[in-house]
């Protein structure tokens, strides 16, 4: 992948943001790509799919690691979880 340029949510097809983990967590310390679009169906259903499935009050967005490759979810307990931490 192009280091320059932004990879786009596979769900929603808006351009993810440069996201850093928080020190110490167990997502490495590796820039990673996270869709923050809140109108993302994958982010939108993910409310429902939450409950339904383990009575919990969370969603998550779509994260890439461009140095391994992976994907997969973030968890997000709020609209706003996360943000802080997008790098621009």
């Amino acid at each position: 992948m192009d280091k320059n340029k932004r990879p786009v949510c596979p769900h929603c097809g808006v351009e993810m943001l440069p996201w850093m983990p928080p020190p110490d967590s167990s997502w490495g310390a590796a820039l990673q790509f996270v869709c923050f679009n809140d109108n993302c169906e994958y982010y939108k259903k993910g409310w429902q799919h939450m409950w339904d499935n383990f009575q919990v009050k969370a969603s998550y967005r779509h994260r890439f690691n461009p140095d391994t490759g992976e994907a997969g979810p973030l968890p997000a307990w709020s609209e706003n979880a996360h943000k802080d931490r997008i790098t621009l």
